[in-house]
């Protein structure tokens, strides 16, 4: 594994993602999703609504450390608001 640059925050980043995977199958398993309309142009169920988010904290994050000097903090904060905005009415 030494071809990866496994730093504290990349492991959290991952271990954050995975326990969010494993919550929303227990979610799943207890509360069935069906397809909803939101403010999104298509149908989602709560797993299209948490890759959205994740490919939308992509975007904000590349876009920020390409457009923006000020400290990546800002564009975590600002993801973390998208994706609550997303998994709620998305």
């Amino acid at each position: 594994m030494q071809w990866m640059a496994w730093t504290a925050p990349t492991a959290a980043f991952f271990a954050l993602i995975a326990l969010a995977i494993v919550v929303l199958t227990l979610i799943e398993l207890k509360w069935p999703t069906s397809e909803s309309q939101g403010w999104l142009p298509i149908a989602t169920t709560r797993g299209d609504r948490f890759f959205i988010s994740l490919l939308l904290a992509a975007y904000v994050h590349l876009s920020w450390l390409a457009l923006i000097e000020a400290s990546a903090i800002y564009a975590s904060l600002l993801s973390l608001t998208l994706a609550v905005l997303v998994m709620r009415w998305g």
